[in-house]
């Protein structure tokens, strides 16, 4: 029992060692204006998103309430899928399509030297941003309803919610595992369409 206790410390003791080379860390400080800035940028795109979503949504049609609600859980899934993918990717590939001049080869390879960064402005910053507003949006279709249709308010509005969170939850669900398949191709397109905007 004891030498069994012996190796399992000893194999914890290594996969710290592992960890810590993986990571390679080097004790750097906080990136403090990096935190700053995804915190100024969080708040200047859910200020949008929110103010779309509390006064465009109660002017338009429920048809078209309901259309604009799925956009914000698309976009939502969306950047989560390329939030994953980022962190999924294999450099190696991206380095080699970057020697032989592939167009958003090179940004891909700046996706993936910053894919902590790329993960959470996409997966935190946008994807849960458009869950928010997405169910802020949810509400205001069910008091749509509840106004045009006379249902239940609290039933009305148990039901729109649910039904908007398991969209979004199973989204999220089925592009994290294409996301992880088929990484190094949902990068190499996202950078591709990237490239045409901004040149790495």
């Amino acid at each position: 029992m004891n030498l069994k206790k012996k190796i399992e410390k000893e194999e914890f003791q290594n996969l710290v060692i592992q960890t810590k080379k993986k990571e390679k860390i080097k004790k750097e400080q906080v990136n403090i204006r990096w935190i700053r800035s995804i915190v100024i940028l969080a708040f200047i795109i859910s200020f949008c998103l929110s103010f779309v979503s509390e006064v465009a949504i109660p002017n338009l049609s429920l048809l078209l309430g309901i259309l604009l609600t799925l956009i914000f859980v698309f976009v939502g899934v969306f950047f989560d899928i390329i939030g994953v993918a980022v962190t999924s990717a294999n450099e190696k590939v991206f380095h080699s399509m970057n020697s032989r001049k592939v167009r958003g080869a090179n940004i891909a390879v700046k996706f993936k030297k910053n894919a902590d960064k790329v993960s959470s402005f996409c997966c935190d910053v946008i994807g849960d941003i458009c869950g928010i507003v997405s169910g802020a949006a949810a509400s205001t279709i069910a008091t749509i309803l509840v106004a045009k249709f006379h249902f239940d308010v609290l039933f009305t509005g148990l039901i729109v919610a649910a039904i908007v969170a398991s969209l979004t939850i199973g989204g999220k669900a089925i592009g994290k595992s294409f996301a992880i398949n088929k990484s190094d191709i949902i990068l190499y397109e996202f950078a591709r369409v990237v490239s045409f905007f901004y040149k790495g």
